[in-house]
């Protein structure tokens, strides 16, 4: 009598079981997740969103401008024109940038004004009247204190 042949490969179709068991692996840990889960308002925390603010803030550009006892003006450590000039032709062009610029952003343009005690009171007139063209009327005066 002669044996059948067996096959190697045999076909023995789509199984389901092994399936099913892992559906049921899947959703008993998805359940004891769930468990451990808590709601949103009983830890009272909030995720971060847009914060509206109650009042507007005002952010301030302040600029610092020098007159030394020779009459030199310096903006922020620079210098700008010569002694001699009293239009201050380039003073006031960078103020006029900078009052514009301060526009565009809408921020505030504040302007310290520190004058040595012994400069020539015209040489602070000058100075007001640059800032005076370019726009700029948020000024505060301080003194260097004499030493």
């Amino acid at each position: 009598m002669k044996m059948p042949i067996q096959q190697n490969n045999p076909d023995v179709g789509f199984q389901i079981a092994p399936m099913i068991d892992v559906v049921f692996v899947i959703l008993v840990f998805f359940m004891s997740l769930a468990a451990q889960i808590k709601i949103e308002q009983i830890l009272q925390t909030k995720l971060p969103g847009v914060a509206v603010a109650s009042a507007s803030t005002e952010f301030v550009d302040e600029q610092m401008l020098q007159i030394t006892e020779e009459g030199e003006v310096t903006l922020n450590d620079e210098g700008y024109d010569s002694v001699q000039s009293r239009e201050l032709p380039q003073l006031t062009g960078t103020l006029m940038r900078l009052k514009t610029s301060s526009d565009a952003a809408k921020s505030k343009l504040v302007v310290t004004l520190v004058s040595h005690p012994d400069s020539s009171y015209y040489r602070t007139i000058d100075v007001l009247n640059s800032l005076a063209i370019a726009g700029i009327s948020n000024v505060t005066f301080t003194s260097e204190s004499a030493d």
